[in-house]
């Protein structure tokens, strides 16, 4: 295989959004004329290229993360759900 039809090779994503967030990104998309394709794929090359603003949005996302990883829930909180599932039954 050539180096040549290395690059022009594409690959394929798949993710899931949250209803909201896709309708959000769908509307600010084509309120610029522009698909989701197209923006996932400029954040991806700025990605690429190491793009401070862009690292610094994925250390971001990376502390997110890391918050939301330590919330627990509280006796309360478990007593509660097992008490809605156990009258479900």
């Amino acid at each position: 295989m050539s180096r040549q039809y290395d690059v022009l090779v594409k690959k394929s994503v798949h993710f899931n959004l949250t209803k909201d967030s896709h309708t959000a990104l769908k509307m600010a998309c084509a309120a610029r004329g522009l698909s989701m394709q197209e923006v996932v794929e400029a954040f991806a090359k700025r990605i690429e290229i190491e793009d401070n603003k862009m690292m610094k949005f994925l250390d971001e996302c990376v502390e997110s993360k890391k918050h939301k990883a330590k919330k627990s829930f509280s006796k309360s909180d478990v007593d509660s759900i097992f008490s809605m599932i156990e009258d479900e039954d």
